[in-house]
């Protein structure tokens, strides 16, 4: 199957076709991954360490997750990628490069300097995302939407009460897959081993790390 939409229209193209299109689509901005993942360490490192943690948090936001959106938006404007969702599978090496990198660099820094647990091993569960889903999306176009929002559901079920955590991250996971084969971005399969694949690896490195929780 081509890894290109499946209507064979731009992602950037017209967005219509009723009020379920629509919403999907809605969802599929919102729930981007890379603002989901400039959210992340903020939230999580605000649950854990109050307002401390969440300056940490929006120093490993800034650089772990800052930069590559920031590559995709100047690709996105120089009409290097197709979207901000960078739906073209051929397209997603540049950014994912630069998420590596950028990640690698926070992670260091964050250690460095000291940071609380939470925001370090926060960064330290996206480097594996990009590491583990990057991998896969080289032959396979497995979905980051659904992958980033189950494995931030995963972090912040550590620094949550856990049950309700994971079990409104679930419907909502649920929700963003629908959007993305909605919007003929991806199909089941690919959304749903996107979700566990994320999630799986979020709770290894959380498990690794020793962070009590779930």
């Amino acid at each position: 199957m081509s890894d290109r939409p499946l209507t064979g229209e731009r992602a950037s193209g017209p967005r219509v076709s009723g009020g379920g299109r629509r919403a999907a689509w809605m969802l599929t901005d919102v729930f981007a991954p890379q603002y989901v993942a400039l959210a992340l360490p903020v939230v999580a490192g605000g649950l854990s360490g109050g307002w401390a943690g969440a300056a940490w948090g929006l120093l490993a936001s800034a650089v772990c997750a800052g930069v590559p959106a920031a590559v995709i938006a100047v690709g996105v404007r120089r009409g290097r990628l197709d979207s901000m969702h960078v739906v073209d599978r051929a397209g997603r090496t540049g950014p994912m490069l630069a998420g590596l990198a950028a990640v690698v660099a926070g992670l260091v820094l964050l250690v460095l300097l000291g940071a609380p647990l939470m925001v370090t091993v926060t960064a330290a569960v996206m480097l594996g995302w990009i590491v583990v889903l990057g991998s896969i999306t080289l032959v396979w176009k497995i979905s980051f939407h659904t992958g980033v929002s189950a494995g931030a559901a995963v972090v912040l079920a550590h620094v949550l009460p856990a049950a309700p955590t994971l079990a409104a991250g679930a419907v909502l996971v649920a929700v963003i897959g629908w959007a993305r084969v909605r919007v003929s971005h991806h199909t089941p399969a690919q959304v749903t081993a996107g979700a566990i694949t994320a999630a799986a690896v979020a709770w290894g490195v959380l498990l690794l790390a020793g962070v009590p929780g779930v």
